[in-house]
């Protein structure tokens, strides 16, 4: 079997030595170059599985180097090495293509375990599913884009900031870059920010010692500990408050966690993921979200795209949804006039309720073919025009989606209840609706009177 090749570029010899110390115990060959100009003879020369760069070198800057190796036919994950504390060029690094980045003076553990990630990378024999087809589906153009941005988000270590509409998919984006990293074997740890208490926000994340407040009854490691060696997932981290964003910070710039009650920081080898459906950029204009703590987690952005901006995903989706909820019985068949309805309605909750949709439709068609009526589509998009005062933005900070929807629901069969003069017969049909479907919604709106 072959053994691992690194490539070592750095001008000073002391580093060189300490890097080529460090991978020969781990039975990894190497070669050294002083410059860029030799690590690109090198690269052409050879088939390395792994570089590891100094961002200062006597003939430019180590960021072009990285730039170079992503052109190359075969890029190879690249580490660069940086001064103490200058986070700000690691973080250009990772937005260019770096794998990762390691911090002078060099911690050979850390270091080690990077080596060890990295090379996973260039292992073509590593199991691994890549076929993310298969989970996030969909094959309109935006969604093969959101795949193959996935497919290379999984090659970095850098931290990733997933933006859309709640219902989007963005827990299961994060997930298939997990799935798809060097660290896909490891543990994955998912936390809702917004459902922790703000006082027991900084024992959950970082652990306690016993007896450090009351009801410490035992050590407890926080959700940094917990996912250590792979990914930790903050969804709606928006809702952080700010003593805790400043912690937060810390640690991923240190990489290293102080449990509360302990004295001794713990250090913590983590990949950040975040989501929030809250534009964190209009939170940091008005102080409310660290604008530092921003640019830290928000390296390489992905933005996911609302239902209603793929609807020609929508027939696949629906026929997976049914698959999914008819496992031990025979898949529904569904109108074309079903599909088209879906296909026109804007869907505020995305695939979530895409999937509440269907659920209901299940319950309420009469055993053949899931129609029209059947889907019970709430009155949104024919009632109210985008510029419609009358219709207020959703906030699920404020009210649930259900409630939100029975709320634009009442008001659009109470208003053509009014102006049909309170004609059932005639409301429905205003409405674009059958009478036994304008029957079913009166009764869940409790308008039956």
């Amino acid at each position: 079997m072959r053994k691992p090749l690194a490539l070592i570029v750095d001008d000073e010899p002391d580093i060189r030595e300490l890097l080529e110390l460090t991978l020969d115990r781990m039975d990894i060959q190497t070669h050294s170059a002083e410059n860029i100009e030799d690590a690109k003879a090198w690269l052409q020369q050879k088939s390395f599985d792994l570089c590891l760069t100094d961002m200062k070198l006597p003939d430019g800057d180590g960021l072009n180097l990285v730039e170079y190796i992503q052109k190359l036919p075969r890029p190879l994950p690249v580490a660069v090495i940086t001064a103490h504390g200058s986070m700000d060029t690691a973080i250009q690094a990772m937005k260019k293509g770096a794998f990762d980045f390691v911090s002078k003076p060099i911690d050979l553990a850390g270091l080690r375990q990077l080596i060890r990630s990295a090379l996973k990378l260039s292992n073509p024999d590593a199991p691994k599913e890549r076929r993310t087809r298969d989970t996030l589906l969909g094959d309109s153009s935006i969604m093969r884009d959101i795949r193959s941005r996935i497919d290379k988000l999984a090659r970095s270590q850098a931290p990733v900031y997933i933006s859309g509409e709640s219902g989007s998919g963005k827990e299961l984006v994060a997930r298939l870059i997990h799935q798809q990293s060097s660290r896909g074997d490891k543990t994955f740890v998912a936390i809702n920010c917004g459902a922790i208490p703000h006082e027991l926000m900084e024992s959950e994340f970082f652990g306690h010692k016993k007896g450090s407040f009351t009801g410490a009854v035992s050590d407890k490691k926080g959700l940094f500990q917990a996912a250590d060696g792979g990914t930790l997932f903050l969804d709606e981290v928006a809702d952080l408050p700010q003593v805790l964003q400043v912690k937060l910070l810390r640690a991923i710039q240190e990489k290293k966690v102080r449990p509360v009650g302990e004295q001794m920081e713990v250090p913590v080898d983590v990949r950040l993921l975040s989501a929030t459906h809250r534009n964190l950029a209009d939170m940091v204009k008005a102080g409310v979200f660290r604008q530092d703590l921003y640019y830290r987690i928000n390296v390489i952005d992905l933005v996911l795209p609302p239902l209603r901006e793929r609807s020609a995903d929508i027939p696949m989706l629906t026929e997976h949804v049914l698959n999914k909820l008819t496992v031990d019985d025979k898949m529904p068949l569904i109108s074309a006039s079903a599909l088209t309805a879906l296909q026109r309605y804007r869907f505020p909750g995305n695939v979530r309720e895409l999937e509440n949709i269907l659920e209901r439709a299940l319950a309420l068609y009469d055993g053949n073919t899931i129609d029209v009526d059947d889907l019970n589509l709430p009155l949104v998009a024919s009632n109210f025009s985008d510029s419609d005062s009358e219709q207020p933005d959703y906030d699920p900070a404020v009210e649930s989606l259900e409630d939100y929807l029975d709320g634009i629901e009442r008001k659009a069969i109470t208003t053509a209840l009014e102006e049909n003069k309170w004609n059932k017969t005639a409301a429905a049909k205003q409405l674009g609706l059958t009478f036994r479907s304008f029957r079913y919604r009166l009764k869940k709106l409790n308008m039956e009177e």
